[in-house]
């Protein structure tokens, strides 16, 4: 008795199962149907039949020879009956795996907004109206990139409005779970949107400081710093907007009797001068590696002081989150003022082997190994031999005491 319940309840639970994989499936194919009405109209037609053969021709074919004679065309007749039936779907399954690498198949599409109509009424002039189209997809996404600055981008260069493009920046860098290079690259657009058409200078550099206050110590700080160090003033602000003058000056008669032509070459930048130029303008602008880079050449070139030349590009490689290619820029500046500067060929050689060391699968770090096999032949063909200027280290005494801290 107790062997008879157990497989009673087996049985029980094992149709349960079955049902609900059936219903399940049902569930699915009715979801995934382009017609629902007719997929259960079909199954309405296939169940009895299916019935008929499993319960009533089966067991006639194989009665009897007679049985068997007539039940196998009976069997054949329901099959095609089938066929007929589900002949549409049996073809879709085949061609199913085929048309998905067309069309995608039947996965949902990710929704995503859609800008063209705010963009075309933009083309066409109608800026209010962009701004409202676009709005509308930005309810459905509120937080997306393109479409919050498309809207900043139409209301400063458009509609002349900075506050509401203003406003519409800081919206958005106030949205949590923003790249941090799309909050810098916003804020970079707003600078821009300032100088280029508010021309505001102060306004430009507090969208830059907003960079360096968001992301303290990373490169998008690191390149605001930078960008502020090269603000123009107010009068080269106004200069593009301002109809340029062009002078015309009379030309050298009868140049090609001149004896000497030394007087008509352009008169180079004084190097003193523009060293203590930058010596000032890093006082205030630390950050500002163009300008401590040109340092490090007229230390090593004009004074012969590699010692100077080396700390001012040092600081700029060991300092942290600069990007990688300007890293490799400055070791390569380096060795050609050690080479210039007449340093030995090991120095050199570990100067070009800290790019390889940085990043070994790079395409820097290949040219580096190509320069490297070539270094003897490079500084071979340098001129080591360079005249040391009386009274150089005394000149090099009022700009050392103007370095920046290191």
């Amino acid at each position: 008795m107790t062997h008879r319940t157990y497989e009673i309840v087996r049985g029980i639970v094992l149709l349960a199962i079955a049902l609900s994989a059936i219903g399940w499936c049902m569930w699915r194919c009715l979801k995934r149907s382009d017609d629902p009405a007719r997929l259960i109209f079909k199954w309405i037609l296939t169940v009895p039949l299916v019935c008929g053969l499993l319960f009533w021709v089966g067991p006639f074919a194989t009665s009897s020879e007679a049985g068997a004679f007539i039940g196998v065309p009976l069997a054949a007749a329901g099959g095609i009956v089938l066929a007929a039936i589900w002949r549409h779907n049996i073809a879709g399954l085949i061609a199913k795996p085929f048309s998905d690498l067309y069309d995608g198949g039947s996965q949902e599409p990710i929704p995503h907004p859609a800008y063209s109509v705010g963009q075309s009424k933009q083309k066409q002039g109608k800026y209010v109206e962009a701004v409202a189209e676009i709005r509308k997809q930005l309810e459905r996404f509120p937080t997306d990139v393109e479409g919050q600055l498309l809207v900043a981008q139409i209301q400063a260069e458009d509609l002349k409005d900075m506050p509401a493009a203003e406003l519409t920046i800081q919206r958005f860098c106030d949205q949590p779970g923003h790249a941090p290079q799309n909050v810098a690259f916003a804020l970079y657009s707003l600078a821009d949107w300032h100088l280029k058409i508010a021309q505001d200078r102060e306004a430009a550099q507090r969208d830059l400081e907003k960079i360096i206050e968001l992301f303290p110590g990373s490169e998008f700080a690191l390149g605001a710093a930078h960008r502020i160090a090269h603000l123009g003033s107010m009068e080269m602000l106004l200069a593009p907007n301002e109809r340029r003058k062009f002078t015309v000056t009379e030309g050298v008669r009868s140049l090609g009797l001149l004896r000497d032509q030394a007087h008509l070459r352009p008169v180079e930048p004084d190097p003193e001068h523009v060293a203590a130029e930058c010596v000032k303008h890093l006082e205030q602008h630390p950050l500002d590696t163009e300008a401590r880079e040109k340092l490090a050449v007229i230390y090593a070139d004009h004074y012969g002081r590699l010692d100077l030349a080396t700390g001012e590009l040092e600081q700029m490689i060991e300092q942290p989150n600069q990007p990688g290619k300007l890293v490799v820029h400055w070791l390569n500046v380096l060795a050609d003022l050690q080479i210039r500067g007449g340093a030995g060929y090991e120095a050199v050689r570990d100067t070009i082997q800290r790019i390889v060391d940085r990043a070994p699968d790079a395409a820097a770090a290949e040219i580096a190994r190509h320069r490297l096999a070539l270094l003897k032949l490079e500084m071979k063909s340098k001129d080591m031999s360079q005249a040391v200027k009386l009274g150089s280290y005394e000149q090099n005494i009022g700009l050392k005491r103007g370095l920046p801290r290191r």
